[in-house]
């Protein structure tokens, strides 16, 4: 019998890949890895396709028994992993014997991390993806203990000794390049400049589906009344009744009327979100 088998689910660990974007017009989220770097790396490391299933864990890792021989990468927040209680490299190939215990251990910095599997995950697609989606339910479910997580057979690409692409280490402060639009005329000039002085901080609200900010100055409104709802973007910028930034990620909801102020364009910015704990320093800078 081939697969993992959960021994220790973590915090909350999820299925994911690079998620079902194309059918936001039907009401279904994108969803996938929020680092995607990391999440990328930790398939290179192991010889997979770029759009092979992982596993995403959150803040305190996860444990897993092989039941089969294989061989698995963890990268994301750096942490301590072990085989069977051995130390093992992390962001590096590590051999998984059959019956062999990997314990993903809790995030020395940074909030999450990858855990890739030779052959992948192969749970049922939904939609074209592997993506578990905690917003609409789409997907896997949430790790449990006693899931046995199905994996697919190992593809031509051999496993690396080594790989040539690092990882940013987890942000002190979290530096979020912004486009402004579609509704900046919803709030005062005022507030607006004083937006890229403001010292946020990232919410121990914060999810897949948004980081929350907290702790600087409200973006004032200078209408009032009702937006009717729009279609929203990975890296929209949606300020709520409060006035305090929400930057939505990878389980966002595809509409929303709330005014969005602006736009964090993909790349390494959202990457060092998924990563940025609560109480880690939040500044908007002008996109160039």
């Amino acid at each position: 019998m081939t697969g993992l088998l959960v021994v220790r689910p973590g915090a909350l660990t999820t299925v994911q890949d690079r998620g079902r974007p194309g059918y936001a017009h039907l009401g279904v989220p994108r969803s996938g890895a929020l680092d995607t770097a990391a999440y990328a790396l930790a398939n290179r490391l192991v010889g997979n396709p770029p759009g092979a299933a992982a596993l995403e864990s959150t803040l305190d890792g996860v444990g897993l028994r092989a039941l089969a021989a294989t061989v698995v990468a963890v990268t994301g927040a750096p942490c301590a992993v072990r085989v069977s209680g051995r130390p093992v490299a992390w962001g590096a190939p590590v051999r998984l014997p059959a019956g062999a215990e990997l314990e993903v251990g809790r995030a020395e910095s940074g909030l999450r991390g990858y855990v890739a599997v030779r052959g992948g995950l192969a749970v049922p697609t939904v939609l074209g993806s592997r993506s578990t989606d905690l917003l609409s339910g789409l997907g896997p479910p949430v790790l449990s203990a006693g899931m046995a997580l199905p994996v697919g057979p190992a593809g031509p690409d051999p496993v690396p000794a080594a790989d040539a692409y690092g990882l940013p280490a987890a942000p002190s402060q979290l530096l979020l390049p912004l486009r402004l639009g579609p509704r900046p005329d919803w709030f005062t000039q005022a507030s607006l400049a004083g937006l890229w002085r403001s010292a946020l901080r990232v919410s121990p609200r914060s999810n897949r589906i948004g980081l929350r900010t907290e702790g600087g100055p409200a973006l004032v409104r200078a209408r009032t009344g009702e937006l009717p709802s729009e279609g929203m973007v990975l890296g929209a910028v949606q300020v709520p009744p409060d006035g305090l930034p929400v930057v939505f990620l990878a389980d966002h909801p595809v509409t929303g009327g709330y005014p969005v102020v602006g736009v964090v364009p993909p790349g390494p910015a959202l990457d060092a979100a998924a990563q940025a704990r609560p109480g880690t320093p939040v500044r908007f800078v002008r996109a160039r």
